[in-house]
C-alpha cells in the first residue's frame, strides 16, 4: 500500500466509506459510549471526516473534529472515528490515518490530540498506544482516555 492518500467525505466516497468491512468484533467499539453522550456538544463547523484511498479504493475512514473553545479539553482535537478495512488491516493505512490527523491538529494550532476508547479482545487499545497514544485518564463511563502530544 505505497499509494496512501487522504480525501474529503464525498458523495463519490461515502458508500464505500460505510461499506468498510472490519475484522469480527471490531464493530462494537467503533463509537465510545462518551463520545454518544458528548455529540450534542460537537461543533459540526470543525468536522474532520475522510476516507484513505489506496489509489482509487477507499480502505479506511477517519472522523475527527477540532474545537478550541471546547470546554471539555478532550474534544478540542479529538478522534471520534478510525475504521481500516479488515483486508487493509496492518499495513499502515491506520498509522497514516492518524498521522494526517495529527498533521492537520498540528497546523491548527493544537499542541495535543485525543481519543476514548474501550478496553476489550477486539478493541483498539494496542492500535492507539502503537501509534503515540498514551493513557491519560478514565472517562465517567469507564473508558480509556488517551492523548497524543503534537
Amino acid at each position: 500500500m505505497a499509494d496512501l492518500t487522504l480525501q474529503e467525505l464525498t458523495a463519490q466516497t461515502i458508500v464505500a466509506a460505510n461499506g468498510l468491512t472490519l475484522k469480527p468484533g471490531q464493530e462494537a467499539f467503533l463509537k465510545p459510549e462518551t463520545y454518544t453522550h458528548a455529540e450534542e456538544e460537537l461543533d459540526p463547523s470543525g468536522s474532520w471526516p475522510r476516507v484513505v484511498l489506496d489509489g482509487e479504493r477507499v480502505v479506511g475512514y477517519v472522523m475527527g473534529s477540532f474545537d478550541a473553545d471546547s470546554p471539555e479539553d478532550y474534544l478540542r482535537a479529538a478522534l471520534w472515528r478510525i475504521e481500516v478495512a479488515e483486508g487493509a488491516q496492518g499495513m499502515g493505512v491506520g498509522r497514516f490515518a492518524v498521522k494526517a490527523f495529527a498533521d492537520e491538529a498540528r497546523a491548527r494550532g493544537f499542541s495535543r490530540a485525543t481519543v476514548v476508547w474501550a478496553s476489550g479482545e477486539a478493541g483498539p487499545e494496542k492500535f492507539f498506544k502503537a501509534v503515540g497514544f498514551v493513557v491519560v485518564g478514565q472517562t465517567p463511563y469507564g473508558e480509556n482516555l488517551g492523548a497524543l502530544e503534537l
